[in-house]
């Protein structure tokens, strides 16, 4: 009976802590505003425009490396595949071979690596 009293106010100061401290859930934390140009009526300088360019130009060729080297990484995968499927064809029930494990985790290292480039840079 004596730690209703304490019970009691937590549980009040606990509701009232978003009042009386001024955050409601509806208030939230507002960006910077962005910084005013001197003239708004002036188009964007020229090298605006040509970093913008070239950045568009190095995502593009980066994503063409990317596209590259997903393509060989899943040949190789295809490839180690095959050489698990004849590993395993040439083993029988009591005897699994150490070949077989270790190209079944470079096949696993191999697919991580592959499903981590496909997501792409982030």
């Amino acid at each position: 009976m004596r730690f209703l009293p304490i019970i009691w106010s937590l549980s009040i100061s606990i509701c009232l802590l978003p009042v009386i401290s001024g955050t409601g859930v509806s208030q939230g934390i507002r960006p910077p505003a962005a910084p005013a140009r001197a003239d708004p009526s002036a188009a964007p300088a020229e090298g605006d425009e040509s970093q913008r360019r070239m950045a568009h130009e190095m995502a593009k060729k980066a994503n063409l490396e990317r596209q590259a080297q997903l393509k060989t990484d899943t040949d190789r995968l295809y490839k180690l595949s095959l050489e698990l499927k004849d590993y395993v064809d040439k083993s029988n029930e009591n005897v699994l071979s150490l070949n077989v494990l270790r190209k079944a985790e470079e096949i696993e290292k191999l697919a991580h690596s592959v499903k981590d480039k496909m997501k792409g840079p982030n």
